[in-house]
Order: C-alpha cells, then structure tokens, then sequence
C-alpha cells in the first residue's frame, strides 16, 4: 500500500514542532519537499520516520529533525546565497533552496551529484539550487561570500576555506568532533569577527577532502 506522503509530511511537522522547531519558514519547507522522492526505493516506507537513512555509497539522508534544525539555525530570510557541503541526494539542498534565493551545493561523489541534480530537476526544485561535484571542504569561493554555509558531514575542526567565504554578516552551521560523535557548531561572523556556540550533540558521517577526514 502506498502512503498518504503529504499526510506524512504533516505528521512529520507536528513532530518537529513538537521537539522544538519554531521557524514556520522552515517547518513550511518540510513540509513542501517530497524526501520520498530523495530516498533509495528498498527504504521509501521510512521516508518519514526521524532517522537518517542510507542512501548508498556509504552515505546517508540526515535526520528531519536535524535538517530542521540547522535550517533554523542558518536563520534564513530569502533573499541569502547559501553553500551546502555534503549534498548527498539533495534533500538538505531542497529545503535549503526554499528557504535561501540561491543555493551551491557541494558533494564529492559524483554519482550522488548526479543523482542528487537529476532528482531536485524531476520534481521542479532545481530552479535556484546549483549541485557541483567537489571538494566541499574547500567551499567553492567562484560564488562567495556566502550569507549561510550548512555543512551535512563532521570535520574534526572548522575548516578554513569555509571561514573565509563566509559573508560579514554570516553564519555558519558544522558539526565538528571525532569520526563518531560531534558537536554541532553555529559560527556567526558579525564586524570581521566570529563567535561560535554549540547547537546540541550530534552524530555525522565524516567529512572528506582537504579540510576533512583524510
């Protein structure tokens, strides 16, 4: 039997509601973007459940709740560039995109890239999301400065590229810690500085490139 999907997708807001995600922005992206649509068939009953989930490649679709979470973080108005890294299937990036004027999003595998611009193109969100193939630990400075850069994989520290095509005023969500465990991190720049605090405990995959986990 195929689900009610937009009756998940309500369910799923009253859950993040519930666990304390306020921004309607962002509780209305959620409950727009079709994650049925961004996750392998074999786990597309568990679309809506608040897990992260395997997407192949050693990779995962992130939690709902953390997706939210560091969307309300970003405390997006619409009219941002905004800069993910670790795009995986896109997800992240459609909700990202209905919240920002225009989104970059990194990842270094290219059949996820792939995958992650032929599903955000098949269901119309393509249309201010831009998916490229690299080193997301580098950023991608041919677009900077960027009003809110979201990173979807843990760095065992900040790192610097990421810091300085970040915009001023700008915020900057990562989580950072061991292979593991991390902390997520919200960095505000504001004046030419930076002042970091931890968001909650978190649990990533590892973020691979020159500024992650070799």
């Amino acid at each position: 039997m195929i689900p009610n999907w937009p009756s998940e997708r309500k369910r799923l807001v009253h859950l993040l509601r519930k666990r304390g995600i306020r921004d309607q922005r962002v509780l209305d992206a959620m409950a727009a973007i079709p994650r049925e649509e961004f996750v392998p068939a074999e786990a597309r009953l568990s679309s809506y459940q608040d897990d992260a989930l395997p997407i192949g490649y050693g990779q995962t679709i992130s939690q709902p709740y953390m997706i939210a979470l560091m969307g309300e973080l970003l405390e997006l108005r619409g009219t941002e560039t905004v800069l993910e890294v670790g795009g995986g299937c896109g997800y992240h990036a459609a909700v990202l995109g209905a919240l920002a004027a225009r989104v970059i999003s990194l990842e270094l595998i290219p059949g996820l890239a792939r995958e992650a611009a032929s599903t955000l193109r098949r269901i119309g969100r393509d249309g201010n999301i831009e998916v490229i193939c690299a080193d997301g630990s580098q950023g991608w400075p041919e677009a900077a400065p960027y009003e809110g850069i979201s990173v979807a994989a843990a760095a065992p520290e900040v790192p610097p590229a990421l810091l300085e095509q970040l915009a001023d005023p700008g915020r900057l969500v990562i989580p950072v810690g061991g292979r593991l465990d991390q902390e997520l991190l919200v960095i505000r720049k504001a004046d030419g500085r930076t002042r970091e605090c931890i968001a909650t405990l978190c649990r990533f995959v590892p973020l691979r490139g020159d500024g992650g986990w070799q």
